[in-house]
């Protein structure tokens, strides 16, 4: 399995003045790149078949990640224009035209229909303002981690790094990011294996019913009170985008502006994203089953609570439960959008039908039972996920074609 280790890294001035070198030497390349392929693939969905495509000659077959780098990296350092290209790795170079074939492979799948979730747009130019910046160096650039602990990066030097864990293998590349608060990342690909991180079984399940007021409300009564951090910085944020506005543009002043604004909204989403991991963390240790709801968070960010969902981040909870359920042998299901968890009494299983907001206790007319909203809904998504659950492992497997059978 592999995985994805960060750590925070602090850079020396110089340091930081080579990284943007690497930085912008990516970026040229990729613009380059991206000029050649563009005008083909545009110029291939006007040609239509293969057939006319093949007869405007070779000029118009978009060229491999292999042909570009002889093109433009191999040959453009010698062309006095593009000579600082030198002043990056040559793997970091390559791994980019890599980058932009993924890119473009994503956006045609999507276009097609064989990527799910939303439409992907074509790639686009780099800028060198834009505020976030990425370099992959892979096993040809022979990076590696010196005895005193710090990360040696070719063209950059010896990195401090702030190892918050150990590495569990050697890592297949990393990934310098310059974040848009100024703050520097690595980020290390390794191979983990599975079972070193799966948990002894337990007992118990739990249901989450995830709301605005309060951000969960679990199956056994547990309350989770919403931090609301983008609600409590909000006096700071103002204060730090007036500043901002009121700056020259072009100015430095206006850019350490932008770089404070920055740091007030990665604090936010720090601590934001702290929380989630916490409780995702004890939710998946704790439980073998953990059911969640299946919200239309995107449909909901477009009505008037929309500052408010953006500031719970279900998704992005849901998210760390999945695959945190995933490496610790426990099993993580959502239960179908359109499941009536608030209408639907957890005792008799009497449906009673919608409520407005408003309404947080509500009593079943065939029971008589009084129930708290959110609880009670907590309570109806953990028994409807132990039912998809029980149905998903006794459905029958489906049949095994023969020797002779046809794939469609």
């Amino acid at each position: 399995m592999q995985l994805r280790y960060q750590y925070r890294a602090y850079l020396t001035p110089g340091q930081g003045i080579s990284a943007a070198r690497v930085f912008g030497c990516r970026r040229v390349v990729w613009n380059d790149a991206l000029a050649i392929t563009k005008p083909r693939k545009t110029s291939n969905k006007r040609l239509g078949s293969p057939k006319h495509r093949l007869a405007q000659g070779p000029y118009w077959a978009v060229p491999k990640a292999a042909e570009l780098g002889k093109l433009l990296i191999t040959a453009a350092k010698k062309n006095p224009e593009r000579a600082f290209l030198a002043n990056a790795p040559v793997g970091v170079l390559q791994q980019t035209l890599r980058d932009l074939d993924a890119a473009w492979k994503a956006h045609e799948e999507s276009k097609a229909g064989k990527r799910s979730g939303p439409k992907i747009e074509p790639p686009r130019r780099k800028s060198r303002k834009d505020n976030r910046q990425t370099a992959r160096f892979t096993l040809s650039d022979r990076f590696k981690i010196t005895e005193d602990g710090r990360l040696r990066l070719p063209k950059v030097g010896d990195v401090r790094v702030k190892w918050t864990r150990d590495l569990p293998s050697a890592p297949s590349s990393v990934t310098l990011i310059k974040d848009r608060s100024g703050r520097y990342w690595v980020s290390f690909v390794v191979e983990t294996d599975p079972a070193a991180d799966v948990l002894p079984p337990t007992d118990g399940d739990q249901g989450i019913d995830l709301g605005l007021t309060r951000f969960a409300v679990l199956a056994d009564g547990t309350h989770i009170t919403s931090p609301k951090y983008l609600r409590r910085a909000e006096k700071k944020l103002k204060k730090r985008q007036r500043e901002l506005s009121r700056k020259k543009k072009g100015s430095k002043n206006r850019d350490k502006a932008r770089v404070r604004v920055a740091r007030a909204h990665a604090q936010v989403s720090d601590a934001r994203r702290n929380f989630h991991h916490q409780w995702s963390h004890k939710l998946t240790s704790e439980n073998q089953a953990v059911f969640a709801e299946t919200l239309n968070v995107r449909g909901m960010a477009r009505g008037r609570l929309a500052k408010s969902v953006h500031d719970a981040g279900w998704a992005q909870f849901v998210r760390f439960c999945e695959y945190k359920a995933a490496r610790r042998g426990r099993t993580f299901v959502k239960v179908a959008r359109d499941f009536p968890s608030s209408q639907t009494c957890s005792v008799c299983g009497h449906r009673d039908g919608p409520k407005p907001l408003h309404v947080r206790t509500w009593t079943c007319p065939n029971c008589e039972v009084r129930h708290d909203r959110d609880w009670n809904a907590g309570r109806n998504v953990r028994n409807e996920g132990r039912r998809v659950l029980a149905a998903s492992t006794t459905a029958p497997a489906p049949p095994t074609p023969g020797p002779g059978a046809r794939r469609r």
